[in-house]
């Protein structure tokens, strides 16, 4: 055994990855936590397998907050040339030393970089923009959609949890002159977890509730913007619309 695969199984991971040699990593998640992933990958090929069924290789794609790079990982092994971007150092060397690992580094690699950071005149555009897990750990969540938005050439995946709803009017400056909600957010507090490898950066977070989520997308540009319908045994969050995937085309 390679001293790269030796150095990829000594440590656990966010996921399973299945290696080309047979051997899968370890995880440090929850066994029932697991099915987050799976369902994610669910939802996003629910999708992609159609519209790009024959023309994987010659498209991009971006991964916001790639993490690990699984995601982005999937997509390489279909032949997608993958870029991972990615705020936390450890995560992108992990994502690039996986990459070597599953014999993908041809066609991804992981560089850092904080999405409020990220121009499309520096990184390029991408038929596909991946989003996940990523904005209900953000204090600015809707200047990171206006930048998934500006990066895609054709289409957007947000992925992320939601809140509960809010809906009608709001007084705007007097009782006589309102105006309607559109949704709502929730505060979080991850301003004691900073240094969780899957927390935030800054520890002010705003989570979306799926109304606000679709109304932001379609008010930056986004077009035919919808929640993907949870699989069948998805994972708990997703099947309670807890968690949800939105989809939206340029």
């Amino acid at each position: 055994m390679s001293d790269l695969i030796n150095k990829i199984l000594e440590k656990k991971w966010f996921y399973h990855f299945h290696l080309p040699s047979g051997e899968i990593t370890e995880s440090y998640m929850a066994d029932d936590a697991m099915a987050v992933h799976s369902t994610r990958l669910a939802m996003l090929d629910s999708v992609l397998n159609e519209r790009y069924d024959g023309k994987w290789g010659d498209s991009t794609a971006v991964d916001l907050a790639c993490h690990e790079g699984y995601f982005a990982c999937h997509l390489a092994a279909k032949g997608v040339n993958v870029t991972g971007l990615e705020a936390r150092q450890d995560h992108v060397d992990d994502a690039n030393l996986i990459a070597q690992g599953m014999q993908l580094n041809d066609r991804f690699h992981a560089k850092r970089v904080d999405v409020h950071d990220v121009m499309p005149e520096k990184y390029g555009r991408f038929d596909i923009v991946m989003m996940l897990g990523l904005i209900y750990h953000l204090e600015n969540p809707v200047g990171a959609i206006r930048t998934a938005y500006s990066l895609t050439k054709d289409v957007c995946f947000i992925e992320t949890q939601v809140a509960p709803n809010l809906s009608g009017q709001l007084d705007w400056g007097n009782y006589q002159f309102v105006k309607p909600m559109m949704g709502s957010f929730a505060v979080i507090d991850e301003t004691y977890e900073l240094d969780g490898p899957e927390m935030s950066t800054t520890g002010i977070c705003l989570a979306p509730s799926i109304e606000a989520l679709v109304w932001i997308m379609e008010a930056v540009g986004f077009k035919n913007v919808s929640v993907i319908e949870a699989p069948e045994g998805a994972y708990e969050q997703h099947r309670f619309k807890k968690r949800v995937m939105a989809v939206g085309y340029k």
